[in-house]
C-alpha cells in the first residue's frame, strides 16, 4: 500500500478542487491510500477578502514572514508518505503566508523530509518566481521536488486583473456586470485536471519519478508566457523594495503603516495599468535578439530543476 498525502490551503475552495482531480485516479485505486491535511492559520484570512486586510498582508506575505497554524491531526502525523501533493495559492508573487509557515513548521521536516513532493498551483498569472521561492523551501526541509502542474486564470492579464478583484473583494465567482468572464481557473480546466493523476500513478507505483515532470509537461502541466517571466522577475526587484519599506512602518493595521499601504496600492495600480503595457512593448522589440535565452528560461522553468 502506497501512502499519499494531499497538503493545501484554500480560501475559496477552488485549489482544493483542483487538488482532488488531480489525485482522483489515485483515490480509486486499491493500491493507494489518500490522506488530507487543510493547513488552518490560527489567525484566519477571512474570505471574501476586506480591501485593507487585502493589501496589508503584502509585506509578510512577500518577506516570507510566518504566522501561527493549528496542530496537524494525529492521523496526518502517524504514517509515512511515499508522495506528497502540495496544493498552493500564490500571494504576491510568494507562496501564500500559509503554505509558506507550514514549509517553515517543524511538521514539515517531520513529513516532507526525503519525499517526493508535486506541487500544484492555482493562480491569476504569475507563478515562476514563487515556484522559484518554493523550490528552496522544499529543500530546506530536505524534500523532493519531482513535479508541477500549473492552472491559471487564461483571459488576457488586464480583464483578469478585473475579475480577480471583484472574486476577491465579493466572494462570487461569477460574470462581473454579466459581460466579463468568469474569474479564476475555468472550470474546463479543473475538470480536466484528472488527467495529471495518471502519470502520478504509474511512478508512484513504481517509485521511479525521473520521468514525471516530462511526461505530465507532455499533457499540458505546465506553461511558460516569456513575457510573464520578464515581469515577474523586475515585480519582485519592486515588490522587495516597497516590502522592506513597509515592513518598517509598523505592524499590520497600523495607521502609519496604512498609510504607505496605501501608496503601494495606488502604485500596483499604476504599475498594472500603465508600466505594464510599455515593458510588453519593449519585449515584443527585444523579442528575437534574446531569443535563445527565452527558449532556455521557457525549458528551465517548465522542469523541476533548481538553479545553484
Amino acid at each position: 500500500m502506497k501512502n499519499v498525502l494531499v497538503v493545501y490551503y484554500t480560501q475559496s475552495g477552488q485549489l482544493l478542487e483542483i487538488a482532488k482531480n488531480v489525485v482522483s485516479t489515485l483515490e480509486i485505486s486499491s493500491e493507494i491510500s489518500v490522506t488530507y491535511h487543510q493547513i488552518k492559520p490560527v489567525k484566519k484570512y477571512d474570505f471574501p477578502w476586506e480591501k485593507e486586510t487585502f493589501f496589508d498582508v503584502f509585506p509578510e506575505s512577500f518577506l516570507q514572514i510566518p504566522c501561527k497554524l493549528e496542530e496537524p491531526q494525529p492521523e496526518v502525523l502517524s504514517k509515512k508518505y511515499d508522495l506528497v501533493i502540495l496544493a498552493y495559492q500564490i500571494w504576491y508573487l510568494t507562496p501564500s503566508i500559509p503554505i509558506n509557515s507550514f514549509l517553515k513548521s517543524e511538521t514539515a521536516k517531520q513529513l516532507l523530509k526525503d519525499t517526493p513532493v508535486v506541487t500544484v498551483i492555482g493562480c491569476r498569472n504569475m507563478w515562476i518566481q514563487a515556484q522559484e521561492k518554493m523550490k528552496v523551501l522544499l529543500q530546506e526541509v530536505q524534500a523532493k521536488l519531482v513535479g508541477n502542474i500549473v492552472l491559471v486564470d487564461r483571459h488576457i492579464n488586464h480583464i483578469s486583473v478585473i475579475t480577480i478583484e471583484k472574486w476577491m473583494f465579493s466572494g462570487k465567482k461569477e460574470s462581473y456586470l454579466g459581460v466579463f468572464p468568469k474569474p479564476g481557473v475555468s472550470q474546463k480546466d479543473i475538470d480536466e485536471a484528472t488527467k495529471f493523476g495518471k502519470p502520478i500513478l504509474k511512478d508512484l507505483l513504481q517509485g521511479d519519478y525521473k520521468n514525471l515532470q516530462y511526461n505530465l509537461l507532455k499533457i499540458g502541466a505546465v506553461k511558460v508566457k516569456p513575457f510573464l517571466v520578464l515581469v515577474d522577475k523586475r515585480a519582485n526587484v519592486l515588490f522587495g523594495k516597497w516590502a522592506n519599506l513597509i515592513i518598517k512602518k509598523g505592524k499590520p493595521g497600523e495607521k502609519k503603516r496604512l498609510k504607505w499601504i496605501g501608496y503601494f496600492n495606488k502604485y500596483l495600480k499604476f504599475a498594472i495599468w500603465c508600466i505594464a503595457p510599455i515593458v510588453f512593448i519593449v519585449f515584443l522589440l527585444t523579442y528575437l535578439p534574446f531569443l535563445g535565452q527565452i527558449k532556455k528560461d521557457q525549458k528551465y522553468y517548465a522542469s523541476v530543476d533548481q538553479k545553484l
